[in-house]
């Protein structure tokens, strides 16, 4: 085992970084905390897809395969015509919902502070007339 000291506590592939590379991805997160908070596990593309405004159809899928390929979801095919395809957590899917959760709920509990933010090009943050601030 290597001695721990500020070098290895923030190389690339420490555990804080690979946290925050789930936060990386927009939809990531919020497909996983949807799954949960909305559909109790397990819900079909559609579903999701409209449970989610804003994402289309191309990155919602492209979302679920990365998550299905790093082992957060399942993806579960019925032999019906047209195929129903079924997205659900895995129990590994299901400990980082717990880790979405918190960042969600001090999100709502501190939106103060997240208004007083400086608002980005890329930001979707909507003033009260329900246009995009400028």
């Amino acid at each position: 085992m290597q001695a721990s000291g500020p070098d290895q506590d923030w190389r690339e592939d420490c555990a804080p970084r690979r946290v925050m590379e789930l936060f990386s991805t927009k939809w990531t997160s919020m497909i996983l905390h949807t799954l949960q908070a909305r559909h109790a596990g397990a819900a079909r593309t559609g579903v999701l897809q409209r449970s989610l405004p804003g994402i289309s159809k191309k990155m919602l899928v492209q979302t679920l395969r990365e998550m299905e390929a790093s082992g957060l979801l399942t993806r579960h095919v019925e032999r019906v015509v047209p195929p129903a395809v079924e997205y659900r957590l895995t129990p590994l899917g299901h400990r980082f919902v717990g880790l979405v959760d918190l960042v969600y709920g001090w999100g709502r509990d501190n939106a103060d502070a997240l208004d007083q933010l400086q608002e980005r090009a890329t930001s979707r943050r909507r003033s009260e007339s329900g246009a995009p601030q400028t």
